[in-house]
C-alpha cells in the first residue's frame, strides 16, 4: 500500500477521535464554560452542523484546486477547530469551534475516498479505502480512550490541544507522501461535479447510507443507558464497553476492505441483513450481560462493514466526477446520526424503553437493505438493455 494511505489513515484517525472525544469529557466541559451538560450536549450537535453543511460546501469551494491542497486545507481545519476549542472562554465561540472543526470531515472522506481508490490499482479500492476508515474506526478503539484520560488527568483543555497537534501532524505528512498530482482526467470542474447528481443511483446510494447508517444510531446514540439500565453493567464499564463497540467496527472495516472490493453488492446485501438481525435481536439479548456484549461487538461489525462499500457504491455511480457526491454521502451519514437518535428518542419518550432504539434501528436497517436490492436490480436492468 502507498505510504500515502497512511497519512490520509492518519488524518482520519484525528477527525474520528475530534468527533467522539468530547462525549467521554462532556460533564467537564460543560463545569468548564459554565452550562448544563444538556447544554453541552449542544456541542455534538454543532458539530454534526459543521459535518453536513461543510461536507458540500467545502468540496464544491475546492472544487478546482488541486486534492493534495484540498486534504490539506481539511487538516488545517482540524487543527485550528480544536485549538480554539481549547482556548474558548465561553459557550459560545466554544460551540463556533466545534462547527469548525466538524467541516472537514465531509471533505476528507469524499475527496480522501477518491484520493485512496486512485492510488492503488482498480481491483485494490476497498483496501485502500478500508485503511484510510481505519484511521477512524481506531479512534474509537485508542484515540477517544486515550484523550478521554488526558482530559481527566490534565483538563479537557488539554484534549483539544493534543488533537490540534494531531491536525498539525496530519498536515505535514499529506505535505509529504500525498502527490501533488493525480491523472489529469481525476481534476473535474463543480459544473461537472454537479452534474452527477442527476443520477437517480447517486441518490439511491445515498438513500441506503442514510437508512442503514441510521439503524446503527438509533441504537448506539442510547448505548449507555441500555448497557448501564437493562444490561445491568455500572457507569464506569462503558468505557471498556465502547472499546468492544470500536474492535468491532474496526473488524467490520477489515471484512469490508476484503469482500466488498470483489463482490460490491452482494456483499452490501450481506452487511444490512446482518445489521437488520443484530439490531433485531438485540431487543432480547440487552437482558444479558454477555449476549449484550457480543451484540455490540456485531453492532460495530456490521454497521461500519457498510462505510466503506457505500463509499465504493458513490465512486461507481458518480464515475467521472466523484468527489462531491462522495463528500455529500458523509452528509449522509451524519443525517443517518441524527435521524436515528431523533427516532430513537421518539420510542423512549413514548414508553417503550432503552430497547425499543433497537427496534427502529431494524427497521431502518431494513429500508436500507431494501432501498440497495432495489439499486442492484436497476443495475441487472440496464446490464440486460445494453446486452439486448
Amino acid at each position: 500500500m502507498p505510504l500515502a494511505l497512511l497519512a490520509l489513515a492518519v488524518t482520519a484517525f484525528g477527525v474520528g477521535t475530534s468527533e467522539f472525544a468530547i462525549m467521554g469529557l462532556l460533564p467537564q466541559v460543560a463545569q468548564g464554560v459554565g452550562v448544563s451538560i444538556p447544554d453541552a450536549g449542544g456541542l455534538i450537535t454543532g458539530y454534526a452542523v459543521g459535518v453536513i453543511v461543510g461536507a458540500p460546501l467545502l468540496t464544491a469551494a475546492s472544487v478546482r484546486l488541486p486534492r493534495r491542497t484540498t486534504l490539506m486545507i481539511v487538516a488545517a481545519l482540524l487543527a485550528a477547530g480544536s485549538a480554539l476549542s481549547a482556548v474558548a472562554s465561553g459557550y459560545g465561540l466554544l460551540l463556533a469551534a466545534r462547527v469548525i472543526a466538524g467541516v472537514p470531515q465531509g471533505a476528507l472522506f469524499g475527496v480522501g475516498s477518491v484520493v485512496a481508490a486512485q492510488l492503488v490499482p482498480p481491483d485494490r479500492r476497498a483496501s485502500a479505502m478500508s485503511v484510510m476508515f481505519g484511521g477512524f474506526t481506531m479512534a474509537n478503539v485508542a484515540g477517544v480512550p486515550l484523550v478521554t484520560w488526558l482530559g481527566q488527568a490534565a483538563g479537557w483543555r488539554a484534549t483539544f490541544w493534543a488533537i490540534a497537534a494531531l491536525g498539525a501532524l496530519s498536515m505535514a505528512g499529506i505535505a509529504a507522501l500525498v502527490p501533488r498530482r493525480l491523472r489529469p482526467e481525476d481534476e473535474t470542474g463543480l459544473r461537472s461535479e454537479l452534474a452527477t447528481l442527476r443520477r437517480p443511483q447517486v441518490w439511491l446510494a445515498m438513500g441506503v447510507t442514510t437508512a442503514g447508517f441510521g439503524g446503527v444510531f438509533a441504537s448506539f446514540t442510547y448505548v449507555t443507558p441500555m448497557m448501564t439500565t437493562v444490561a445491568g453493567f455500572s457507569e464506569s464499564s462503558m468505557t471498556l464497553l465502547l472499546v468492544v463497540f470500536g474492535l468491532g467496527m474496526a473488524t467490520g472495516n477489515l471484512v469490508s476492505g476484503r469482500f466488498a472490493g470483489r463482490r460490491l453488492m452482494p456483499s452490501l446485501y450481506v452487511f444490512l441483513a446482518g445489521l437488520t438481525i443484530v439490531l433485531s435481536l438485540f431487543v432480547l439479548t440487552a437482558h444479558s450481560k454477555v449476549l449484550a456484549v457480543c451484540t455490540l461487538f456485531l453492532l460495530g461489525l456490521f454497521g461500519f462493514a457498510t462505510v466503506p462499500a457505500l463509499q465504493m457504491r458513490i465512486l461507481d455511480k458518480a464515475t467521472g466526477a466523484p468527489t462531491l457526491a462522495s463528500a455529500l454521502n458523509l452528509s449522509a451519514f451524519n443525517i443517518a446520526n441524527a435521524l436515528g437518535a431523533f427516532l430513537g428518542g421518539m420510542v423512549i419518550r413514548a414508553g417503550y424503553g432503552y430497547t425499543g432504539p433497537n427496534a427502529v434501528g431494524a427497521v431502518l436497517a431494513a429500508t436500507g437493505l431494501v432501498l440497495a436490492v432495489y439499486s442492484g436490480l436497476l443495475d441487472a436492468r440496464a446490464r440486460a438493455a445494453i446486452a439486448r
